[in-house]
């Protein structure tokens, strides 16, 4: 079972507040095709919430054990009939490092609608600078340098 501080657990309980159930375990209980299913949900997400339905609070309670020593999750909460889990995500180092860092280009694709709109919008793929970004009307403008005060120049 995977072990978390006090501070990422309470973390982790805020980012599920919002999540809904992905997995619901009926009153047949804990069964092989259910595990997989949990499993699938916890390497495409990370943290799930799971429905149990069933009035037998110990049941409930070994359930999550169970799930989560075979599972190798860690447990984060367990409110009723919801029990939340999570396991880190084997892609996130992948994901990370492939996403390009700095101020390099990125290709940005504008979609413009067409002045009467009974046409297509047409579509334009460019390459936008890291100094420059995209306006609402689809131009490209380049970032303003900050502007320093007057004042703090003649303090320095």
């Amino acid at each position: 079972m995977l072990k978390l501080t006090p501070a990422e657990r309470s973390d982790l309980r805020s980012q599920a507040h919002g999540l809904k159930p992905v997995v619901l375990i009926g009153e047949a209980g804990l069964s092989e095709t259910v595990v997989k299913e949990i499993d699938a949900a916890l390497n495409a997400h990370g943290l799930i919430k799971v429905r149990v339905f069933g009035d037998d609070r110990e049941a409930r309670i070994e359930i999550y054990d169970t799930i989560c020593a075979d599972l190798n999750a860690a447990p984060i909460q367990h409110i009723g009939k919801l029990l939340v889990l999570y396991r880190p995500q084997k892609d996130d180092a992948k994901t990370s490092n492939s996403a390009p860092k700095g101020k390099g280009l990125r290709e940005v694709t504008i979609v413009k609608p067409s002045a009467s709109g009974t046409k297509k919008p047409t579509v334009k793929k460019v390459l936008v600078k890291g100094n420059e970004r995209v306006t609402q009307g689809g131009n490209i403008k380049r970032a303003k340098q900050r502007q320093s005060s007057p004042k703090k120049t003649v303090l320095r």
